[in-house]
């Protein structure tokens, strides 16, 4: 104590700072009596202070102290006494000293802490505790130091003492005459345990003006959490804050950063690290090359991550089964399972065993691919050498087995997961919903959904994406609805692929106004619709004669930053087409090309169609070439809308070129083919060869309808054959398309003739409006 107690009091401490007492003093807030402390009290009930005490001494004698703790002498009165503990503002000074004067004696000095804590009128200050854990770190008690530092930690988080620990622990440390930094490392490395992570960042700046440094392994934890807690910038900070420390720096921190960095996709920056590695005398070891060996293939540098692999056994490294597997699992990725097996065949040369992530690898790769019986083979195989598959195994096998349309196979693997004990988890439920809804068992996928609510598995959106999806798919649109107030009720938010299903479904419905709401609604909530959802509604919009609006949602989207796709390009031109603006649709077919889009078949057939609707075959007929030209394979609705011009202009010939040519190519006549035809052949007056088209239609299987019917009666109608007529009338009542008159056929009025044969042209024109291009 460099004055006496009166007047403006100074305590002079390490590297001769002169702090006022006032400051040293302020408490910093305390939780309840750390364990420890309530220990002490139960073993000593009557360390409670008489309320009747004597005064204390100004200076009482440390030795007293010092002998009183040493000797666990708890309910002397003097030991209060001499320690102020009753009421003084002096009583966290006075245990201070009283703790360093047992640095000699540490177990006494924790001793004496945890009494002073369990006393009902004093609170341990920051000054107490950071004495207590110089003196247990000088006396080598570690554990119980660290404890100390973790409730000063914890104790003064929300108080302005915390920023100044570090300045707390430097001027403490003399007092206690411990000139050891471990207590800094301990403090540096609880505040890193504690997730305090930018706390510990701080403490390591303000311990380096003082050119005190915490332990390379303390900086290689914090590093560490800062990578897994995703802080990039915050961890470039810190590596290059240690590397310009002057710290001896290990593999290990190099390791961490690659690792990071690799794991990010920043390959310059881990390449940065790598060459700063060398550069250092630092040499990489297994572990550098696998990170970056795994991060350069991830992000498709597949020929670099195959040159570090020839890098590793330059420099002696042999590559192990985890450096295998990142370039088998890339490979995978990139769908090259030839040149993955490869490695496969290389590592059985080298003598490394395939594990359970090898053959899960190259299970999921095959199950992507739909080569499920390849997948099945390597499972089997798998087990075969001992190994047991995991959750991941099993879940590609059961979303493969789903996607194939092996729900039944699925459903054993399913079986045999929770015969083995593996954990079915939400992606393994999701698979299989999706599998069963596809097949149409929705309502099989939903007693699955609810069997995983009953087992505790927590449903997410992709789930009810998945299930949602299937409703809508088999037009149970109320049950659809359902599930989204079903989902927002147990606090989820829709995200954009669930807007995107709920607008698809109720678009196919026709509920057009519905799924306006759902877009008003994604506003509402920040959520931007993409390419998908716009175009999904202009499609419809075009679909139900609303022109006007699909184009207004096609500029709307352009203006939200999104640039059409192919698809949105597909579904205006034929919109377009459909609704007779064939001008407009050339113009938006045109700019698709000038923004760098490649037309495909359905927006060429859209086109096609459009042009041979409005009379211009001549146009049609060139585009038609310039697709066959670009190696595109016509479609039925192409050759069926060219057909159907030439009928018009009763070019015979040339329509049943394109019908030949049709045929040769694998597609099949469909109900709009043969209509146009037997259309076309009547128009001719080739009566004949109508009814012989009408039997090859019925023979191929393709039912005839009223139109195709109506073309022949009102043909004959014409000619006068009434045995044609009542045949061909007949034949329609025989397949249920008019109904059996009350008299004979002879009396049939001519009046439904009539009727049947005036909407003759328009029945023809719906059926072609009809065939939409999905």
């Amino acid at each position: 104590m460099a004055e006496g107690w009166g007047g403006q009091r100074m305590l002079i401490l390490t590297h001769g700072l002169r702090i006022p007492l006032r400051r040293l003093l302020l408490s910093s807030s305390s939780s309840s009596s750390s364990a420890f402390a309530a220990a002490l009290s139960r073993r000593n009930p009557s360390s409670a202070l008489s309320s009747a005490a004597p005064d204390p001494d100004p200076d009482p004698d440390p030795n007293l102290i010092s002998k009183l703790a040493a000797e666990g002498r708890w309910s002397d009165p003097r030991l209060a006494a001499a320690l102020l503990l009753t009421a003084s503002s002096l009583a966290p000074l006075r245990l201070a000293r009283a703790l360093s004067a047992l640095r000699g004696d540490p177990a006494a000095a924790f001793r004496l802490f945890a009494w002073a804590a369990s006393q009902p009128r004093f609170r341990h200050t920051a000054e107490t505790r950071c004495v207590a854990a110089h003196v247990l770190f000088r006396g080598r008690m570690y554990s119980q130091a660290t404890q100390i530092l973790r409730d000063l930690v914890l104790s003064t988080r929300s108080s302005p003492v915390f920023d100044n620990l570090i300045g707390v622990l430097v001027a403490t440390a003399r007092l206690s005459q411990n000139p050891g930094h471990g207590v800094f490392d301990a403090f540096f490395s609880v505040l890193t345990d504690l997730g305090f992570l930018e706390e510990a960042m701080e403490s390591f700046y303000r311990m380096r003006s003082f050119r005190i440094f915490p332990k390379l392994r303390s900086c290689n934890n914090l590093l560490e959490k800062l990578a897994k807690s995703q802080r990039k910038e915050l961890s470039k900070r810190f590596f290059d804050d240690i590397i310009g420390s002057n710290m001896a720096l290990t593999v290990f921190t190099f390791n961490i950063m690659i690792d990071f960095l690799c794991k990010e996709g920043d390959l310059v920056a881990a390449n940065s690290v790598f060459s700063k590695m060398k550069e250092m005398g630092c040499s990489p070891d297994l572990v550098t090359y696998n990170s970056l060996v795994d991060g350069n293939g991830k992000c498709g540098e597949m020929e670099e991550a195959e040159r570090l692999m020839g890098e590793m056994r330059e420099v002696g490294i042999k590559p192990d089964v985890v450096t295998y597997n990142a370039l088998i699992n890339c490979l995978c990725k990139c769908l090259n399972i030839q040149k993955a097996f490869g490695y496969v065949n290389e590592m059985k040369r080298n003598y490394v065993k395939p594990n359970v992530v090898t053959f899960s690898t190259l299970i999921d790769a095959f199950c992507k691919e739909g080569m499920m019986h390849e997948a099945m083979n390597f499972f089997v195989h798998m087990k075969v050498r001992g190994l047991t598959p995991n959750e991941f195994t099993y879940t590609s096998l059961v979303d493969g087995n789903c996607k194939a349309g092996n729900v039944k196979d699925a459903l054993l693997l399913l079986d045999e997961m929770v015969q083995q004990g593996v954990e079915l988890n939400i992606v393994t439920y999701t698979a299989l919903v999706d599998g069963l809804c596809k097949e149409g068992k929705v309502m099989e996928a939903e007693e699955i959904f609810r069997a995983m609510e009953r087992v505790g598995v927590t449903a997410n959106l992709l789930i009810y994406t998945a299930l949602i999806h299937g409703h809508f798919t088999y037009r149970n649109t109320e049950r659809a609805m359902s599930l989204l107030d079903e989902l927002k009720s147990k606090g989820m938010k829709p995200d954009v692929s669930l807007y995107g299903t709920l607008i698809w479904g109720l678009c196919n419905e026709g509920k057009i106004d519905e799924a306006k709401v759902l877009l008003n609604e994604m506003d509402e909530c920040g959520i931007r619709p993409n390419q998908v959802i716009y175009t999904t509604v202009m499609d419809a919009c075009f679909k139900v004669g609303k022109a006007s609006e699909a184009l207004v949602l096609f500029h709307e989207m352009q203006d939200s930053g999104f640039f059409p796709t192919v698809v949105t390009y597909c579904a205006l031109v034929d919109g377009l087409c459909k609704q007779g603006s064939v001008n407009e649709a050339k113009y938006h077919f045109e700019k698709m090309r000038e923004v760098g889009l490649q037309p495909n078949v359905l927006a060429y057939t859209a086109l096609i169609d459009g042009l041979c609707k409005s009379g211009s075959l001549q146009q049609a007929l060139e585009l038609f070439e310039e697709m066959v030209l670009k190696g595109m394979s016509p479609d039925k609705v192409s050759y069926t809308s060219l057909m159907d011009g030439y009928l018009k202009q009763g070019n015979l010939q040339d329509a049943f070129i394109l019908k030949d040519k049709m045929v040769e190519n694998g597609l099949q006549l469909d109900l709009f083919t043969y209509t146009s035809l037997v259309w076309g052949l009547c128009n001719c007056d080739k009566m004949q060869e109508a009814r012989e088209m009408l039997e090859q239609m019925i023979n191929n299987g393709v039912l005839p309808d009223e139109a195709v019917y109506n073309c022949l009666i009102s043909k004959y109608q014409k000619l006068g054959d009434v045995d044609q007529v009542l045949d061909l009338q007949n034949d329609m009542r025989r397949r249920g398309l008019i109904p059996s008159p009350k008299r004979d056929a002879a009396s049939v009025p001519c009046s439904f003739l009539k009727f049947q044969t005036d909407k003759l042209g328009e029945k023809i024109e719906e059926k072609r409006k009809g065939k939409t291009i999905d």
